[in-house]
């Protein structure tokens, strides 16, 4: 598999938002992962995507070659950080294709993410340790 195969990169629009994800969940997705690992989070986002269904293919082709693959996008300063996806849907809706990835989000590129952010940096202590 080429390095273009695994990740799915944001072209264009904003910096995904990533939501935090249920604390049962955080610990089947640590389970399922092998171990636990205290500099990471598991979060969801949502993007828009031309094919999802080909980009779903992509994630369980790179997981059955037991390869990672990784979530591209720039941050709001415009630093390009790539996080590892975990798990993905496809949703198709009227306004074009939505994927849904739960991705692995370390703890440096929070703090990517919050230095570009207005919100309150405590937020950040809302996210389950994965």
């Amino acid at each position: 598999m080429s390095s273009e195969e695994r990740k799915i990169t944001i072209i264009e629009g904003p910096t995904p938002e990533f939501e935090a994800v249920q604390e049962e969940l955080a610990d089947f997705l640590a389970g399922v992962l092998e171990g636990p690992s205290p500099q990471a989070y598991i979060a969801l986002t949502r993007v828009r995507a031309l094919n999802g269904p080909a980009l779903v293919e992509r994630c369980y082709r790179a997981w059955r070659e037991r390869e990672s693959i990784y979530l591209e996008f720039r941050t709001p300063m415009g630093l390009v950080q790539q996080v590892p996806i975990v798990a993905v849907r496809y949703v198709p809706t009227d306004e074009g294709d939505v994927l849904m990835l739960w991705v692995m989000l370390p703890l440096e590129v929070m703090e990517h993410l919050a230095d570009g952010s207005n919100e309150d940096e405590d937020d950040l202590d809302e996210l389950p340790p994965f």
